[in-house]
């Protein structure tokens, strides 16, 4: 799949597409229907596929502390997105000049000289331009005007409700991770590079893989059951826990991982962890002691999960 930076980036050899534009957070089967609809029609058109996706996400660049954690970072969003015959992802920076943009400036300059787009799929609470004053009709209308088909996107419902991410956050945040997997079509996910820690873990005979993430906020914490993918063998089962530490009066999020009957040097390998099952909720405890007896009840915990 190509990763195109910016409309700046965009070549003649990619106008011609069909395309669908969205936040695409989590890429769930609500997301994944999209993209199955939309490869139909690239079938059909002869005519590759493109998602046209923002970075940061639009409710980040308004109201950043008031956006939801993400499901996806967009490293983790674009590496998904290979799955899914997606043969390019256009990623915009959402900037003032994007945001400053009318509706038919958007359309001209993104959708008929930039990509060349001659079908496109988006929901039908989409909206664009300067002020969301474009909205599905106004996209359709643009669309005739400008020689491409819009289409909405098939509402998926699981369980007669609405797949979203939304719905996803309030499952993990609930740690319900089998609700969460039902609507991923996956368990939950994190990716990131494995880095030295403080080494605590180690003194009291549990070492961590520790893996920064990154994040404003995590849709999740806690103590999990997980499996870890991008190793030499795998998956290698372990616990871990997200959070930021209270115990060690630690400040930034941060994933460590214990992995089970495993002794190898694996610092700065870039590794996946699926949350499978929650044991517990982070806390701050009295002692180091403390700390170490309810890790070994967590190590317990785990195997048994996996047992």
């Amino acid at each position: 799949m190509e990763l195109i930076r910016g409309l700046h980036n965009l070549r003649p050899r990619h106008r011609g597409c069909v395309a669908t534009i969205g936040n695409f957070d989590g890429v769930h089967l609500g997301h994944q229907a999209v993209l199955g609809q939309l490869a139909d029609h690239a079938d059909a058109l002869g005519l590759p596929m493109t998602v046209v996706a923002f970075e940061p996400q639009p409710q980040e660049f308004f109201a950043p502390d008031k956006a939801p954690p993400r499901l996806t970072k967009m490293r983790e969003k674009v590496k998904a997105l290979r799955r899914f015959s997606v043969e390019r992802t256009l990623l915009l920076p959402f900037n003032r000049a994007l945001a400053a943009m009318s509706p038919d400036q958007f359309v001209q300059r993104l959708l008929v000289e930039g990509l060349g787009v001659k079908y496109l799929v988006v929901g039908d609470d989409f909206r664009f331009g300067a002020g969301r004053k474009g909205d599905f009709a106004l996209l359709h209308a643009l669309g005739r005007q400008h020689g491409f088909q819009v289409a909405h996107m098939h509402t998926f419902l699981i369980e007669d409700r609405r797949v979203s991410s939304t719905r996803i956050r309030t499952a993990l945040a609930a740690g319900d991770l089998g609700e969460a997997q039902k609507l991923l079509g996956r368990p939950y996910r994190m990716c990131g590079r494995i880095a030295h820690g403080d080494k605590r873990g180690r003194t009291i005979g549990f070492p961590t893989a520790n893996i920064f993430l990154h994040r404003i906020a995590t849709p999740l914490t806690g103590v999990y059951a997980i499996e870890m993918f991008g190793l030499d063998e795998e998956p290698v089962q372990g616990v871990a826990n997200l959070g930021s530490r209270p115990t060690v009066d630690g400040f930034k999020t941060l994933l460590e991982v214990h992995l089970f009957d495993f002794d190898q040097q694996i610092y700065g390998r870039h590794v996946q962890v699926d949350f499978l099952h929650k044991i517990r909720d982070e806390r701050k405890f009295p002692s180091f002691d403390d700390l170490k007896n309810q890790i070994l009840l967590d190590v317990e915990q785990a195997r048994g999960y996996f047992a």
